[in-house]
């Protein structure tokens, strides 16, 4: 099995307007982007496509990330954001949504039976992690809240708000803020987000797997109401590794300047955002101070109880690569409904009166942004969360609010209401979501103008009855029902997962002599990519991986692997040196339909490892290349990819398997070589086996340009949650790799 691939991203035009995305969706260590592939290019023929290359770590998508590419599907970016994880082109060729939701289901499943689940892993070329699901995953994935999929469906979004000028209007019990915070002033320490919080909202913390290499502020400190404040803003550029620091400021409690630096990034700059960042090439060209130079001069300044403030500052720690266990995010502190933020530049107008980011500026002004937000924070402190409440900000949010009350609502498209589900999209375009489910499923989305539900009583009906309805349909939700795995059977199909991966990265060779020079044998296997141990046993005469029922497709698997679609236009190099890619882009004509060179780097040292993957737009081209590259002239070692890149955090996260001397068999399981005696037609195996097969009918009968999901929610219990898997393609984009199934 080869490394873990690190990710990668596409970078956005320049000029094109930034989204404030999460940095670890975009900053992926040891990530190059082929020069020739910088900007976004159109396809050759106008189709909806799905970009090759996910943004998020560990290629783990949150459901409201989901529900970001399915509103982005129905209304396009002139209506609501872009997906911030992965890119959609051509969104007006798309001519229909399906979403199939397998219940019961996770990412244990599709890699316990992962041959029979053949046509899925074969047609579908993007796949992701899922987190373990929530009490509501439908909910979660069209933008729901639980009490509306329980109750009336949300009504259309042109529908008015209450005015901001009577608070009789005003339930202040159902405000977010005051059922955060109470109705009461509260002190400083309230107000600081917990460990969990950072956590839920991404922020850099100490012992994370993604902030091995950031540095602690040191501030570790008894903390009290009396702590000093210090407001911070970064401003960023995007560069080759994606984005990265450009500028910081720090402003002290009392309104002073502390920290104003411009910083220069160590890779190149491809975009410098001037229009959000306010740095040009001519302003950053004589600058020498390096990243590391502003962390040793933070740490230097601030105290030991010092608190930061920020308006989403867990974009601006990761920017400066640091950890910091005490800060304020006025983005959370005035919190919104449905989990929603306000913009800073609302807020300043709406809190303070204060107008910042004006358009006939050349960008944001980071210390106009880190005064404005201390400035927040101390106002929330002062007066309370009741007379925030008072103020109703949702309804000052609208722009019909805005202008009522005198404000010109064309400097206020930063805080324009998106709609914040999939059936209000729908909604305002005249559509209708089709909810096709079994009768047993609890999940309610009432029929309504926009809804069309429909429940049957097994699964069969469910597929009949989809077949039927879904062309008739813009968006369908079409949810199957299975039993999942016991408590039990879900820890010894771990054991076996684990044991079965063991050997599958295990290589046997030999017989060797007891002469052997052990150093040249192991360097040697080293040439091809990072060993973990090496065993060297003489007192056999036979070399072989040892049969045992867990082993015997082994060999099976690793060629069913390099046919999986994601795989297949992806290559792996051995051999590789620090001048590799400088030599790629000069030769870069041997290398049409590059997409991305991924060159991952030690965590802990920082270096680049002697490894890297290729990924290509199509199949034959990374044939192409791979006869290149080990050919006499590049004289590398490689071959075809093997594991799709969301494999490896799951792998990583199964406890290691006790080393074993080869060729001691192992006994399978008691509890599921039982289960597999006696298989019936409800059995996982059998089930994985029947409704790939026929997901693979309905997708078939799917029209050109549709855009289809295959979801495995996973599962979330007192016995403790498994992670859920996602696959996705258009059906255009996938009819070349789509291969004859039989079906």
């Amino acid at each position: 099995m080869e490394p873990e691939q690190e990710k990668t991203g596409r970078l956005p035009r320049k000029g094109r307007k930034r989204r404030r995305v999460p940095n670890r969706l975009i900053r992926a260590p040891g990530v190059r982007r082929a020069r020739w592939d910088l900007e976004d290019r159109q396809p050759e023929a106008k189709r909806a496509r799905l970009s090759t290359i996910l943004f998020a770590e560990n290629c783990e998508v949150t459901h409201g990330q989901l529900c970001e590419l399915l509103k982005y599907a129905v209304l396009g970016k002139s209506n609501v954001p872009k997906p911030r994880w992965c890119q959609l082109f051509h969104q007006n060729h798309l001519n229909s949504v399906v979403v199939f939701i397998l219940q019961g289901m996770s990412q244990l499943h599709f890699y316990r039976f992962y041959l029979e689940f053949g046509f899925l892993r074969k047609a579908f070329k993007h796949k992701f992690r899922l987190p373990p699901p929530s009490s509501n995953f439908l909910a979660d994935i069209i933008g729901l809240q639980n009490k509306e999929t329980a109750g009336d469906l949300p009504k259309t979004i042109e529908g008015s708000l209450p005015s901001a000028n009577s608070k009789a209007s005003v339930n202040l019990q159902n405000d977010p803020i005051i059922q955060k915070y109470g109705s009461k002033k509260v002190g400083m320490i309230r107000c600081l987000l917990t460990k969990e919080e950072m956590k839920t909202f991404n922020f850099p913390l100490q012992g994370s797997p993604d902030c091995e290499n950031f540095i602690p502020t040191k501030c570790n400190g008894s903390i009290t109401d009396n702590s000093p404040l210090f407001g911070l803003d970064c401003e960023m550029c995007l560069t080759l590794r994606g984005r990265e620091l450009t500028r910081i400021s720090l402003v002290a409690e009392g309104g002073c300047c502390v920290m104003d630096e411009l910083v220069k990034p160590d890779d190149k700059i491809v975009d410098y955002v001037t229009s959000f960042s306010g740095i040009t090439k001519k302003i950053l060209n004589p600058v020498t101070t390096k990243l590391k130079d502003v962390q040793r001069q933070l740490k230097a300044l601030l105290p030991p109880d010092a608190v930061l403030v920020g308006h989403s500052l867990d974009q601006d720690l990761r920017a400066l690569k640091m950890i910091h266990p005490y800060v304020i995010d006025t983005s959370l502190l005035y919190v919104r409904e449905q989990g929603r933020r306000f913009k800073l530049k609302f807020l300043a107008k709406a809190i303070l009166g204060k107008d910042i980011q004006c358009s006939n500026r050349a960008g944001h002004d980071a210390t106009e942004d880190a005064a404005t937000a201390l400035e927040l924070a101390r106002y929330f402190l002062k007066y309370g969360p009741k007379k925030i409440a008072e103020l109703n900000l949702e309804a000052l949010a609208s722009p019909q609010e805005l202008q009522s009350a005198g404000q010109d609502p064309r400097n206020t498209r930063e805080v324009v209401q998106h709609p914040n589900s999939v059936l209000e999209c729908l909604d305002s375009v005249g559509k209708k979501l089709f909810f096709l489910t079994r009768e047993t499923d609890h999940t309610e989305l009432r029929s309504s103008g926009n809804c069309r539900t429909i429940k049957c009583l097994s699964n069969k009906e469910v597929f009949e009855q989809a077949r039927m309805e879904i062309p008739l349909f813009p968006f369908s939700i079409v949810q199957f029902s299975f039993e999942p795995f016991s408590p039990l059977l879900t820890e010894e199909m771990n054991k076996r997962m684990r044991i079965k991966w063991t050997e599958m990265s295990t290589v046997y060779a030999g017989p060797f002599s007891k002469n052997c020079n052990l150093r040249a044998l192991k360097r040697l296997f080293k040439s091809f990519g990072p060993i973990r141990s090496m065993t060297l046993v003489l007192e056999t005469h036979q070399v072989q991986r040892p049969v045992t029922e867990l082993t015997l497709d082994c060999d099976t698997l690793v060629n069913e692997l390099e046919r999986d679609s994601e795989n297949r236009d992806t290559i792996y190099l051995s051999g590789v040196h620090d001048t590799f890619k400088q030599h790629l882009l000069q030769q870069s004509n041997l290398f049409l339909g590059l997409e991305a060179v991924i060159l991952p780097k030690d965590l802990k040292s920082g270096k680049q490892k002697k490894y890297c993957f290729l990924k290509f737009k199509t199949f034959a081209s990374a044939q192409r290349a791979l006869h290149i590259l080990t050919g006499k002239d590049w004289k590398l070692k490689g071959r075809h990819a093997l594991t799709p890149r969301h494999l490896h955090a799951w792998l990583r996260g199964l406890p290691p398997e006790s080393r074993r001397p080869p060729g001691l068999r192992v006994i399978p399981p008691p509890s599921e070589q039982e289960a597999l005696q006696t298989l019936r037609a409800d059995h996982p195996k059998i089930a994985a086996w029947r409704w790939s097969r026929k997901i693979g009918r309905l997708y078939q009968s799917l029209g050109p340009g549709t855009l289809c999901l295959i979801l495995l929610p996973g599962t979330n219990s007192s016995h403790g949650s498994l992670s859920g898997l996602g696959l996705m393609g258009i059906k255009d984009e996938e009819e070349s790799i789509v291969p004859s199934m039989g079906l």
